[in-house]
């Protein structure tokens, strides 16, 4: 809980700042704060859709949530982003969270 008011306080500071922003959904995941994972997460898209690690944690957020749905299509998204950006790799792990949530 200690770090994520750190992480709260410097984000008063620097309100867009992607890392921030991502960490402290990664936080809120711990604490199983998902909403507020959600919100922290959705953020980092909305400011940088190419902050393209943070749709891994958003549809992972969304899976554990039960929103399959809401899921693959952030799965979707991210792996067109990272193609995009030729991510290769990241394009992989998102390829294969996909494939594990559909198959599994």
């Amino acid at each position: 809980m200690e770090r994520l008011n750190k992480l709260t306080e410097m984000l008063i500071a620097s309100p867009d700042d992607c890392f921030l922003l991502h960490a402290i959904g990664l936080e809120y995941v711990k604490i199983n704060a998902l909403e507020n994972a959600l919100a922290s997460f959705k953020k980092v898209i909305e400011s940088n859709p190419e902050y393209v690690g943070t749709y891994y944690h958003l549809a992972k957020t969304f899976e554990r949530m039960g929103n399959t749905e809401e899921a693959i299509s952030v799965y979707q998204s991210g792996i067109e982003v990272a193609a995009r950006l030729k991510d290769m790799h990241a394009r992989n792990e998102l390829q294969m969270a996909l494939d594990d949530l559909i198959d599994g």
